[in-house]
């Protein structure tokens, strides 16, 4: 097994169900100390906020105490203690719940932190230091501030106490923030966090509330309304050549992500660093599978690259402190082939890691470019789960993540003998998706890559969806048109 490419003779993986035979497999399952209280203490909010918190039950004035403790010895413990208070005598004002959002978001940041150091440790690579926070521009105080009251009465009401006229208060802020570009991040979040609620109206009737998610929406959102909180995004520019590894790509009912990420050499000789460059576009429901990247390629000349196995060069690139490419098509430019599995083997060893911003230090965030030989493949006949057996380990892949709109098909992942993906954190485990992976066909070695579609294809099911997504796109433009000349 190799995280990243070796500097001696390769040693075949051992046997399925061996024992950890280096500090790498020890690493990999062994439990991360204080990780499951801090969670625990996050569950006690979430649960305190299913009832909602106007006129809290004995049993969330408890688990508001549970929230509390957890932050006793930190910097935040006044401030969290006295807003627990308030919040379980049914008392707390806006400020309190800002409390319980920072310090929520506080113990997530800690868990991504632990975590963090823990895939350092497996990858054997270092990240930047914290950079200066950077003043943010100013922005709207009141159209802040009726953010946070909706968000406030959200809170009071609770999750299962939902009704659309709660949700509904959500509107005119949205409409309001969308205009102003400062705004527009926690537009985007307001409005699809209220899309969801209203979805899920009446609360009462929910089989199950997503406590967790919710939470996560809810606090970040709340942070967002103090003034300056994001700070600002770009930090700078990059100059040299980019090499990409492999394409993250989400696909949602009314929206499409797609997220390279890549290997960027400095044209002044300096250590390769990781960097990502994404684009996000709406979408109607009716383009689906490889349809999405007629409406993302043209926003991000880099999925084509990406696609068809090609470096960029890039020149004076803005660039954020958290290693996010600020694209600019006007300082980009097509460079030569570059096989992403010879980036992974060569380029990706020595390459250091950005520095994560403080709101965006959650371990739902964590996706660490790792490479993987030699390993060994099982899949369980009871439930479907593959696994990859890392030196003596076994590391859960998840293949669920693999896009429909590439040619990587679970049963290519687990055929393979190489892999680049994503080292994540869900359900409590380390979980890879895989990029792109190396197998055999007919004796030969292949690469399949997930986002191989990205830059066009010849494939039959990936032409058939492209066309498809065209006939929508056209249908829907005329619809709009007709609709404006009204």
């Amino acid at each position: 097994m190799h995280w990243f490419p070796p500097t001696r003779a390769t040693t075949p993986a051992p046997p399925a169900g061996a024992g950890p035979e280096d500090p790498e497999s020890a690493l990999l399952g062994a439990p991360v100390p204080g990780l499951d209280d801090a969670l625990d203490a996050v569950g006690a909010l979430d649960r305190a906020l299913v009832g909602g918190l106007l006129r809290p039950a004995p049993a969330q004035a408890a688990d508001l105490q549970v929230f509390a403790a957890a932050l006793a010895a930190s910097p935040l413990a006044a401030r969290t203690t006295e807003a627990a208070e308030k919040a379980a005598a049914g008392a707390a004002g806006e400020d309190h719940f800002t409390a319980l959002a920072a310090a929520r978001t506080a113990l997530l940041g800690s868990v991504h932190d632990a975590l963090t150091v823990r895939g350092e440790e497996l990858t054997g690579r270092t990240h930047d230091a914290d950079p200066e926070p950077v003043p943010a521009a100013p922005q709207p105080a009141n159209l802040l501030v009726a953010a946070r009251s909706w968000l406030c009465d959200l809170a009071r009401t609770g999750w299962r106490n939902l009704d659309h006229e709660v949700v509904a208060g959500a509107a005119p802020v949205v409409s309001a923030m969308l205009p102003e570009p400062s705004l527009r991040r926690l537009a985007t979040l307001l409005d699809g966090l209220a899309t969801e609620l209203a979805a899920s109206c009446p609360g009462s009737a929910l089989e199950r509330v997503p406590e967790r998610r919710w939470g996560d929406v809810w606090s970040r959102a709340m942070l967002l309304t103090v003034p300056g909180a994001a700070g600002a995004a770009p930090a700078g520019t990059v100059t040299g050549r980019l090499l990409p590894l492999g394409i993250d790509l989400h696909e949602h009912a009314t929206a499409a992500q797609a997220q390279v990420h890549a290997v960027l050499e400095p044209a002044d000789g300096s250590a390769p660093r990781l960097v990502r460059a994404g684009v996000s576009v709406p979408k109607p429901d009716t383009v689906v599978g490889a349809g999405v990247w007629q409406l993302l390629r043209p926003h991000l000349s880099l999925l084509g690259a990406a696609g068809e196995g090609r470096a960029m060069d890039v020149t004076d690139m803005p660039v954020t402190a958290e290693g996010d490419l600020v694209w600019d098509e006007e300082h980009a430019r097509d460079g030569e082939p570059a096989d992403a599995f010879a980036t992974a083997r060569v380029a990706l060893p020595t390459a250091t890691t950005a520095a994560t911003a403080p709101l965006d230090r959650h371990p739902a965030r964590i996706a660490e470019p790792v490479f993987l030989e030699g390993y060994e493949s099982h899949r369980d006949d009871d439930t479907g789960t593959l696994t990859f057996t890392v030196a003596g380990h076994r590391l859960v892949v998840d293949t669920d993540r693999v896009p429909a709109a590439g040619p990587l098909t679970p049963e290519a992942v687990a055929a393979s003998h190489a892999c680049i993906g994503l080292l994540r954190w869900d359900a409590g485990r380390f979980r890879l998706q895989p990029l792109a992976v190396e197998t055999t066909v007919r004796k030969k070695p292949v690469a399949v890559h997930a986002g191989a579609w990205a830059g066009g294809t010849t494939d039959k099911a990936g032409l058939k969806a492209e066309k498809a997504a065209t006939d929508a796109v056209t249908v829907l433009r005329e619809r709009a048109g007709r609709l404006l000349r009204k």
